[in-house]
């Protein structure tokens, strides 16, 4: 199974592309570290204080998947300058 969830999120602390990008990089990094997904920023690139994810799991089940993906989505609220605004999940497979 695979699952696919697109995270949109609102930046608190970012008052430039290079403040945002260093929220986003450490974010990003943690991500991967800790869950072993796949994760890119998908859009809102020119904007300061908005962006979006992608990120992507495999597991034998539903279960594992869902697991992984609310795992990343507690991992994202942990960082106080941050604020989740928006999930949509996808299944494949």
């Amino acid at each position: 199974m695979i699952l696919y969830a697109e995270v949109e999120c609102f930046i608190y602390e970012a008052h430039s592309l290079k403040e945002k990008r260093s929220v986003i990089k450490r974010i990003m990094t943690r991500l991967q570290n800790q869950h072993n997904i796949s994760i890119a920023e998908l859009d809102y690139q020119d904007l300061w204080q908005r962006t979006a994810f992608g990120i992507g799991t495999i597991a034998s089940n539903r279960l594992l998947c869902e697991q992984v993906i609310d795992a990343c989505l507690k991992t994202i609220d942990s960082f106080p300058e941050i604020e989740r605004t928006r999930v949509e999940r996808q299944w494949f497979g």
